[in-house]
């Protein structure tokens, strides 16, 4: 029989899951914290010859995140399939999938401004950010009608739509965050939609992600085996993925718009600039080598013993919860540290981007602030694991 979690009301749950969704998720919290309190903040510090190796490995180890989160998002609606009907399935996908959509434009785009009422910085416009939780919302409201077509069809189109989306890039040459397009560039690259009093801003273009959740809802019955040959497969899969990707990057060949350069700056120059993948959207090497570790480390979960897997087990089964209170946690703390460093707290009622000269701390303090984020977080996260272990009640899905 498959590993499940232990005295879980939801029996479909798989600790080995949970674990690597813990793990991201905590990481995750990492370039949050980052983007928040590190003096000089950047949006993307990979290609920028001047970012630290220190900054440089803190945001790349990030990349990890929204991948798995997707792809596993996929994967427990897989092991879903085995309790619902195709019907029910499709109906309880797209409830919560419009729910997820709702969350990421009302809860946690004020998350990340603190102005619900709009920004100076801006027009006086509402800002809405369209990032991850949107992308999982929107790839799942999709999954509720895909899904009929039954696991393996699922697989192979994600596969299709993964290796094959990079055809596409031109669609997207030109893009810029800000830039405004049609309705269907949503689907392809980053771009806003002025709406007048609201301004959309899309960071997770949809395509590519979807095509990483039907992967991991068509992969879903690899965790239904036994512990043995799963964790087989699943190293098998992580290490041929691994070697595909480099041996894609080395020839630049396919699948990363980004071509990299020997750098005449030395040796850690060329590795930077080899591993500076293109996240927006998710090129193919950029998931080849995030979701192709994750795999390996997912194989070997089992193994693992003490109170840190315990700990990542707690965070992975409440990823929702933990999502949407640090995001409140860090920007509510970063207005603290502001204003113990002389600044106006009202000028950090707006998104970091725009926070002032002078402010945050260097990379050390940014890990004891994480490390402090993960403290506060630990009492509401293992509360709400506990309630969540013991019951069933509808509404814990939607948390």
């Amino acid at each position: 029989m498959s590993e499940l979690a232990g005295k879980d009301a939801r029996t479909y749950r798989l600790s080995s899951i949970d674990f690597l969704r813990g793990l991201v998720i905590v990481v995750m919290a990492i370039d949050h914290v980052r983007d928040f309190f590190l003096s000089g903040a950047t949006l993307n510090t990979l290609g920028d010859p001047d970012t630290s190796l220190g900054v440089y490995v803190t945001r790349w180890i990030t990349h990890f995140c929204a991948p798995v989160f997707i792809f596993l998002a996929g994967t427990s609606a897989g092991l879903m399939a085995a309790r619902k009907t195709p019907g029910d399935l499709g109906l309880f996908l797209f409830k919560r999938g419009m729910w997820l959509i709702f969350v990421e434009v009302v809860v946690i785009s004020t998350a990340w401004t603190f102005a619900p009422m709009g920004m100076a910085q801006i027009g006086g416009a509402t800002l809405v950010g369209l990032q991850v939780i949107w992308a999982i919302g929107v790839s799942m409201a999709m999954l509720a009608f895909a899904q009929l077509l039954g696991r393996a069809p699922c697989l192979y189109l994600g596969i299709a739509i993964v290796v094959l989306h990079n055809l596409l890039d031109p669609l997207g040459s030109n893009a810029d965050l800000f830039r405004e397009g049609p309705l269907w560039g949503l689907l392809f690259f980053q771009m806003s939609i002025n709406l007048g009093a609201v301004l959309v801003v899309e960071i997770y273009p949809i395509f590519a992600w979807f095509g990483v959740m039907l992967i991991g809802f068509g992969s879903s019955f690899i965790f239904e085996k036994n512990p043995e040959e799963r964790d087989r497969i699943l190293m098998r899969i992580g290490i041929f993925s691994i070697a595909v990707f480099f041996l894609l990057r080395s020839i630049s060949f396919y699948g990363d718009p980004n071509d990299w350069n020997i750098s005449s700056a030395g040796v850690i120059a060329t590795i930077r600039d080899f591993f500076n993948l293109t996240k927006y959207p998710p090129s193919l090497l950029f998931l080849l080598i995030t979701l192709g570790p994750m795999a390996v480390v997912c194989s070997r979960a089992n193994r693992l013993k003490g109170w840190l897997k315990d700990t990542l087990v707690m965070f992975g089964r409440v990823p929702f919860a933990f999502y949407v209170a640090h995001l409140y946690l860090i920007h509510f703390l970063s207005i603290g540290l502001a204003t113990l460093q002389g600044f106006d707290p009202g000028e950090f009622l707006v998104i970091f981007m725009f926070y002032p000269e002078g402010y945050g701390v260097g990379l050390a303090g940014v890990y004891l602030t994480w490390i402090i984020v993960l403290i506060l977080l630990y009492p509401l996260c293992r509360w709400l694991a506990n309630i969540k272990q013991r019951r069933k009640d509808w509404w814990l899905s939607y948390l």
